[in-house]
This record gives C-alpha cells, structure tokens and sequence, in this order.
C-alpha cells in the first residue's frame, strides 16, 4: 500500500485529472498507473538464475552485501517492465520521457535517496500516436514501418498517393526544376537493397560466385546512392530526411518515405525527420523494396498513411539527479552515469534503457548496504544524448563543483551486454586506482574483465564525454556485444526482450562495488594526462587507425539548451 504522502498526491492528481481535456487525462491516468506499479518493485525478489557462491579475496563485509543485493535479491527485471513496457521510449521532448524523469523520483523516495528534476533547456516536442502504412494498388498489403520521430502526421485521416523515385541530378538546379512532378506524391528517397538478407547469410549459403556478385550489386547501390548530396541533389538525408525531407516538403510532396536498414534480418534505424506539414516513414528492406519495385517497374503502386501525431513546439527537458551525500569528503563525488533519452522506433530496451537501468539498480543496492559513504554519490540520468551529449554537457557546465571534485565516473551505453573492459580514460592514476578495485572484487567477476591502462579519453560517442574533455576520471564500461550495432541500436527491434537479464544484474553488481570502492577509496586520483604514446597505439581519441595520425586530448563543446531554431 502507498505511504500517506504518496495516497494524497494520487487522490489530487485523479482529481486534477476529472477537470483536464482528455488528453491529459489519458497521460495522467497512465502516470498515476505507472507510479503504483513502481511501488511493486519493493516486492520479494525473483531468485537470481545460476546464482553462485562468489570468491571473495578480501573480508570487506559491505562487497558482500553488495553481491547477495544485485545477485540473489535483483529488481532490474520488475524495474525493465515498467520502464520500457508501460514507460516506453523516452524521446527527447515528449511527455513518455517526463513521465519516466517523474519515475525514477518516485523510486529514489521510497529508496531514501534525495533526487531532483532538474531542467537543462527545452527541445522540441512530439506526441507519437498510430501508423498505419498500407499499399493500396496494384495489390493490397499491410507494411511494415513507421513514422519517423517527429515527423507530422496525417490528423488520423487517410492520405492516400503515388509513388515516385526520386531521380539522380546533375546538380541541386535540375533537382528544383524537377521538384513539380513530385508534387501530390509520396517520394522514394532512399537505396533499393537488392538483397535485405544479411551479409553473414550469404556468406553461409551462396556459392562464390553468387556471393560475388551481389557484393558488386551491393557496391553499385551504395555508390549510386551514397555521399552526403543524395542523388545530386545538393541535399543530405542524414538521419532520415535531413535537410533533403525540408526541401521536398517546400516542393509541395505528399510525404517522404525512407528504409535505413540494417545487415541483419528485420531491423531498420528509425532516426528523425525534420518536416512540419509532409510526413515522413521508414519502411522495412523488404516492403521498401516492394514499393521501389513496383514503382521502378511503373506498374502504379499508390500507397496510404493514416498517422496519428503532433507537434508540440519547444518543451522543457530535465536531467534526473539522484544523491546519498558523502560523509566524510561530501565535496568529492562518485557519478553514475547513463543516458535516459531514446530513439522511439522501438523501447529504447538497450540504447540505453539498460545502461539506464545498471545505474538505476546500482544506486538502489548503494542505497540499501552504503548509505552513509564516504564520498557523495550521485546518479545522473541525462537527456538528449542523442542530440549531442545535451545534458551530461549541461550538468558539467552548471555544475563545476562536481567536475572539480569528481574522483570517479561509470558511464554504460553499449546494449545489454555484461561489461568485459573498464578503460581509465587515458589517465595513469585513474588506472592505478582501477587495478586496486578490480582485486577487491570477487574472482568471478575481476577474471572477466580486461581493464584498459591508461586507456583513453571518450572523444563524443557517449556521455563520459562531457566530463573526460576537462581531464576528470571517467571509466567507461564496455560490455559483450549481442549483435548490438546489427539488431537493436536506435531500431524497431530494440525491446525488452532482447535484455540479458544475467548480464544486466552482473553489470549492475560490479558498478555498484566499483562505486562503493571509489567512494571509500583512502586517496583522490590525480589528474594527470597519458602522453600521446601510451595512448596512441590504443586508438585513442584523435589518433588514426593503428595509432596513427596526431593525438589531441578532446574539446569541451557547449551544450545546445535547445532546437536548432532552423530544424523546428
């Protein structure tokens, strides 16, 4: 049953709830659902599966908790069904995301862990509804796809067209003379694959010279249809319609349709369109081959969209900051780190609901068996990674105390994954002090993982970043891939069923004992930087393949505090 506190804030928010448009009624009765199942994960644990008697080199008493809370007493697998089933995606902007920012505040209450919202800026906003995407002629058939985030919808009304490829150009002038014939018309903008089976299927199955052949079909396209000016047109369509979509939806197009798939079976990125009034799909390999074919072949394929979607101009967006204050070196901190935000062609499940979950469960076990450490630790769910690292960029800008006094961050962003390697982030103390926590851990776990000393400074692929640039200790945890580039990275497929739940409670484990080691650690880890030669035949950041090319230590860039004026 919900504390007193919590039972009045249900009771006035069901009230607010009866005097609101139905709109917001239906968002605050999913968000007073959503709350009371969060309740449920104090429930009794589900056991953890293979669990194991661990072997421990040293007698620290509070590692051992540590083990028995992530291992055999693990929530990650009730707090992964609310946040990506009944929570969802959480795309920068839009109400699934605050609803997950409020989420996770009502778990660090129950938990004793003082949290706050704290707002970095605002981004566009975005309501995603349905999509209904049909072929209509020469023949019937569902397809498979969906509105690109952001993308105007249709007002739930059928809009029904022909299709048209988009040509190649001589230069961006032919391309506006040509713009008419497309008007009224959904465009093909993207490659036709000649296959949509993945490389490693042919590899297995085809004869040589069939594998052969269609590596240079598959050539052919890529040079067709390649380059940052798509089919000459002097326009990009970089994360799915770009500035090209723009200039189509001025030419007076019905919509766009796109496929960006994957080399594997099924799976296709759904990044972001930047149109206002012209619809913008992605369709899979296989039913965006069928179009293209059918219209290539000019037997009239006529496609219709019924998408349900608005767009909600500029919206406050929040980091989410959890805290146990330190004890004895309140000024230092310890910063679990994960991007909350997610692309929505999916349930953001591994980019980067379980990073986000690692952390989150990690934070809860440090909460339970650490609550008075001796560093303060803090827990930093960022938003808009995907837009530029905005808000772990943000945190560091408004917060330079905890830059100053970071003894250590874990930052995890690479899928499901347990993690296999800590790199030291190109600084020789910060290794030092990693070799010291790794021989505390339980054998099970130290054996498993490759550290990287001194390793190398995160040069923008993630969120250590941001705080790597000023030359703080950022460890990053690298993890076993599951395919993750091929099959869940910003794709349809990115769902709760594609979490390895062992991994999961195995990396949320080992970041709360390396939390706790740090925390406790009897010295501060100094500052001073990896020459370029111990980087460089790393691959470091600025270095070129092998290590070669010139080294540079990576740039602190400004965190944009909102839309780029000309993509709204």
């Amino acid at each position: 049953m919900a504390p007193p506190s919590l039972q009045r804030f249900l009771k006035l928010s069901l009230m607010k709830s009866r005097s609101s448009s139905p709109g917001v009624r239906h968002i605050r009765r999913s968000w007073l659902g959503i709350l009371a199942l969060g309740l449920v994960v104090q429930a009794p644990a589900v056991p953890s599966l293979g669990a194991q008697t661990p072997t421990f080199p040293t007698n620290d008493a509070t590692l051992r908790r540590i083990w028995a809370q992530g291992m055999d007493s693990s929530q990650v697998q009730r707090l992964a069904q609310v946040l990506l089933d009944s929570i969802g995606p959480r795309l920068t902007g839009t109400a699934r995301q605050k609803m997950a920012n409020d989420w996770l505040l009502s778990l660090y209450k129950q938990w004793g862990v003082e949290g706050r919202n704290e707002k970095i800026g605002t981004w566009r906003g975005w309501r995603r509804g349905h999509s209904h995407i049909d072929l209509v002629t020469p023949r019937q058939r569902t397809l498979e796809g969906t509105m690109l985030a952001w993308s105007p919808g249709t007002k739930s009304k059928d809009v029904t067209a022909p299709t048209v490829i988009l040509p190649r150009f001589a230069d961006s002038t032919e391309f506006v003379k040509w713009l008419p014939q497309a008007k009224g018309k959904f465009v093909l903008v993207s490659a036709p694959q000649p296959t949509c089976r993945p490389t490693d299927n042919w590899q297995q199955h085809a004869t040589p010279a069939s594998k052969a052949r269609m590596d240079s079909l598959r050539a052919d396209v890529n040079r067709e249809w390649g380059g940052t000016s798509v089919r000459g047109t002097g326009y990009s369509n970089a994360l799915g319609t770009g500035s090209l979509g723009m200039r189509l939806e001025e030419g007076g197009v019905a919509g766009v349709i796109t496929s960006r798939p994957k080399n594997a079976w099924g799976t296709i990125d759904v990044f972001e369109s930047y149109n206002t009034k012209a619809p913008a799909i992605g369709l899979s390999c296989e039913d965006y081959g069928l179009v293209f074919r059918l219209t290539e072949n000019r037997q009239a394929p006529t496609v219709r969209l019924n998408l349900d979607a608005d767009l909600l101009g500029e919206q406050p967006i929040f980091n989410t900051i959890g805290m146990i204050r330190g004890t004895e070196k309140p000024d230092e901190y310890v910063v679990l780190s994960g991007h909350f935000d997610s692309f929505d062609g999916g349930s953001g499940a591994t980019d980067n609901g379980t990073g986000s979950l690692t952390m989150l469960e990690a934070m809860r076990i440090l909460s339970t068996v650490y609550p008075r450490p001796k560093r303060t630790i803090l827990i930093g769910h960022w938003t808009a990674e995907e837009h530029g690292l905005v808000g772990s960029r943000a945190f560091t800008e408004d917060h330079p105390e905890v830059v100053r006094g970071l003894q250590a961050l874990f930052n995890q962003d690479n899928g499901t994954g347990r993690v296999q390697s800590v790199n030291a982030g190109g600084l020789p103390n910060a290794g030092e002090h990693l070799r010291q926590w790794l021989a505390a851990l339980p054998t099970e776990m130290s054996a498993a993982i490759t550290p990287r000393i001194p390793g190398s400074p995160s040069g923008g692929g993630s969120d250590d970043a941001s705080f790597a640039c000023y030359g703080a200790p950022a460890f990053g945890l690298g993890g076993v891939s599951w395919d993750y580039g091929s099959y869940t990275w910003h794709t349809n497929r990115d769902t709760y069923d594609k979490i390895v739940f062992d991994d999961l409670r195995f990396n949320a484990t080992l970041t709360a004992m390396l939390a706790y080691l740090a925390a406790n650690d009897a010295s501060t880890i100094t500052r001073e930087r990896a020459t370029a030669e111990q980087i460089r035949p790393q691959g470091g950041a600025g270095a070129g393949p092998g290590g070669g090319g010139a080294f540079a230590w990576p740039t602190c860039q400004k965190a944009p505090r909102q839309t780029n004026p000309r993509l709204r």
